[in-house]
């Protein structure tokens, strides 16, 4: 493990050696691209109003907010917790029912219909995203990826990182990464929190080389850790920032005097596929 990191880290060429870029977004347009995300977070299981992101533009960056009037995205299964959220892949079955994306609890049922989507849902790859967390408690970032789940057990998550506010501090701050099953027998859940010398309120580049055999997570174009397994399917992209006001939250204690907006800026989000391809 690197016993130094850069403050902050300046981005990294569009191109890569050995690699062919297939899909980025390098967030220097006005607007959410809607050819590449669905700007909405598990929108089945809530609405579309009320999962729609707060967030702006600036500098060429992505801006994801929490906002101080905000409303909770899913106050009937998922409490309090307020998110900004975008995707790039949406399936949910008909309204009433239980299947769809990301059932968290049990007591969840589509609330209202959607049209399934697959913007970009790829199997391996090298994804790398540039951004800056925050340092607020009771908030956390995150990119991570979800089975598209057309089917239950093709439903496997990684998190190429997660950043607690509560975490963050100019010498030292949290990253966590790993593996969760949910419905995919094929997985074991395997995650880590590494404490990394950087400060994550500040630009970082959190990377992910998914192969068929194995995952390997990077963090300033260092790689921080392994995983011998690798979800066998196609997955989407969840780019999020989350606030959990609820007393006792794993994010930490809510400071309801903590400035708003809350912000996650991202730079820019790419990915590529090796020229050479993968064994398998």
């Amino acid at each position: 493990m690197p016993d130094k990191f850069l403050s902050e880290i300046h981005p990294n060429p569009l191109n890569k050696t050995g690699y062919t870029l297939e899909f980025n977004d390098e967030f220097d347009r006005p607007n959410i691209d809607s050819n590449k995300w669905f700007p909405f977070y598990l929108p089945h299981w809530s609405s579309r109003t009320q999962s729609a992101p707060r967030y702006s533009f600036e500098d060429g960056n992505l801006i994801l907010q929490i906002t101080k009037d905000q409303r909770p995205w899913c106050p009937e299964f998922d409490g309090e917790v307020r998110c900004s959220s975008i995707q790039t892949g949406e399936f949910a079955g008909p309204v009433g029912g239980k299947l769809g994306q990301l059932r968290f609890s049990r007591a969840c049922v589509v609330r209202e219909a959607q049209t399934n989507v697959q913007k970009y849902t790829p199997q391996y790859g090298y994804f790398e995203l540039r951004a800056r967390g925050l340092n607020t408690s009771a908030n956390h970032t995150a990119l991570w990826m979800i089975g598209y789940e057309d089917s239950p057990e093709r439903s496997g998550e990684i998190a190429i990182f997660e950043l607690l506010g509560s975490q963050a501090s100019p010498t030292s701050s949290g990253v966590r990464f790993g593996v969760h099953p949910w419905g995919d027998q094929s997985l074991q859940d395997e995650f880590y929190e590494e404490f990394l010398p950087m400060d994550s309120s500040q630009y970082h580049i959190y990377g992910l080389e998914w192969t068929p055999t194995h995952l390997d997570f990077y963090v300033d174009n260092r790689k921080i850790k392994t995983v011998d397994q690798s979800p066998k399917y196609p997955m989407q992209f969840m780019l999020s920032i989350f606030e959990h006001p609820s007393e006792g939250a794993w994010t930490g204690v809510y400071d309801p005097s903590a400035p708003y907006p809350k912000k996650f800026s991202v730079d820019y989000f790419r990915a590529y596929q090796p020229d050479k391809g993968y064994a398998r």
